[in-house]
């Protein structure tokens, strides 16, 4: 090869040096640039990683696919989760000091209080153990408690001496997780809460109903058994329907489903002093909503804003399309009601009561479902009538994780 050519080659490589020395530079300025936006996006990541089943709770489930990043998380050679009586998970080196660990946990879990193992609290007898000493720290869900029961442990295992690095680490991860499963527990708490109105919603409205509708029912036994037998049909399927035990949530066309029924036995008591304007757009028939939450709204306006008007009274349903949200108004030109009432506070007489509860209670679900902007809107006034407003987003996690 002639001098010409080497000095070519020569250049051509340096130029393929200073080519890729410049990619990499401008990647670095495009993504992470520095080992420390490295290690704390590595560390955000893993922590998301352990975060969606440690939402579940402890169980043998959440702790299983939890456990593998925990141990990246503190940097221990084995790592493993228990509850109060058993190790739930354990991934690493160690798992055959199962008992020992075991045993730990449990004086741990009792006590509230971190422990740290040496080569003396974990004898073995296998040549190939690298297993020399353990950190041990409660995970203790966080609630209004001075003192809060330890629900579990964290156990980290060391290859070496324990050293305070790990035992930091462990600490920090522990008190981590501690604050998953406190999530976990209020997701559970709102669950049974949201259940528990529920039922107190179907307790507070539903025997009013079920006596005046009775009633109607019994006045058309004789003087028109065929109306009274298509009442005591659609009678049936409302209570069905309101009673059922399956599902948190509807769509809006089971829920208009049910209120037409509820209109329909309405009817035949008021007669011609109840007029229903419905006004629906097609595509947010489809739409998730709370169970009961539209229901109770109009049950409301016939029971408290046109039963005690005289003449004729109407009772108005919307739904709009809304582009990601659906708007649904609930309005009656009956009585009114006092706006204090709203603010907690009984009316004189008392007669508002039921009604407060009731908006109260749908008011609740809404926000504990949807967020606090997705609360109701009442617009009321003695004499004015009663204009209930409420906004669904047509799509959201919550409804389809709960309706599944």
């Amino acid at each position: 090869m002639g001098v010409s050519a080497t000095v070519a080659v020569l250049a051509l490589l340096a130029g393929l040096v200073l080519a890729v020395y410049a990619v990499v530079r401008l990647r670095s300025r495009r993504g992470i640039a520095t080992a420390a936006q490295r290690a704390t996006y590595e560390v955000l990541h893993i922590a998301g990683l352990a975060a969606e089943p440690l939402r579940a709770g402890l169980s043998d489930a959440a702790a299983a696919k939890a456990v593998r990043h925990l141990r990246t998380l503190t940097g221990a050679a084995g790592c493993a989760v228990s509850d109060d009586r058993r190790l739930l998970a354990h991934d690493g080196a160690g798992e055959h000091h199962k008992e020992q660990l075991t045993a730990a946990a449990a004086k741990v879990v009792a006590s509230g209080r971190s422990a740290v193992l040496g080569e003396r609290d974990l004898v073995c007898d296998r040549i190939d153990c690298e297993v020399r000493g353990a950190v041990v720290v409660p995970l203790a869900p966080q609630s209004d408690e001075a003192q809060p029961s330890p629900s579990g442990a964290l156990i980290a295992l060391s290859a070496g001496p324990v050293v305070p690095g790990l035992v930091q680490a462990t600490m920090e991860t522990a008190g981590w997780v501690s604050a998953q499963l406190a999530l976990a527990e209020l997701d559970t708490s709102r669950a049974r809460l949201a259940r528990a109105e529920l039922r107190a919603l179907r307790a507070q409205i539903s025997p009013h109903f079920i006596y005046n509708a009775l009633t109607a029912i019994a006045s058309f036994v004789r003087t028109d058994p065929e109306l009274a037998r298509e009442l005591i049909l659609e009678f049936a399927e409302f209570t069905r329907y309101s009673f059922r035990a399956h599902g948190e949530f509807t769509t809006l066309a089971e829920e208009l489903r049910s209120i037409d029924r509820y209109l329909t036995i309405e009817r035949a008591r008021f007669g011609e002093r109840l007029q229903v304007r419905l006004q629906i757009a097609p595509e947010v028939l489809p739409v998730g909503l709370p169970f009961l939450c539209l229901q109770p709204l109009v049950e409301n306006a016939v029971r408290h804003g046109l039963s005690r008007k005289p003449g004729v009274g109407t009772v108005s349903i919307e739904a709009r399309d809304a582009g990601a949200e659906c708007h649904i108004t609930v309005e009656d030109d009956g009585v009114g009601m006092d706006p204090v009432v709203l603010h907690g506070r009984d009316s004189e007489d008392g007669t508002d009561a039921g009604q407060h509860v009731g908006l109260s209670n749908v008011d609740d679900r809404l926000r504990s479902v949807f967020g606090e902007p997705f609360g109701l809107v009442v617009e009321t006034a003695p004499g004015a009538g009663t204009k209930v407003s409420m906004r669904i987003p047509k799509f959201h996690p919550a409804v389809r994780a709960r309706a599944a």
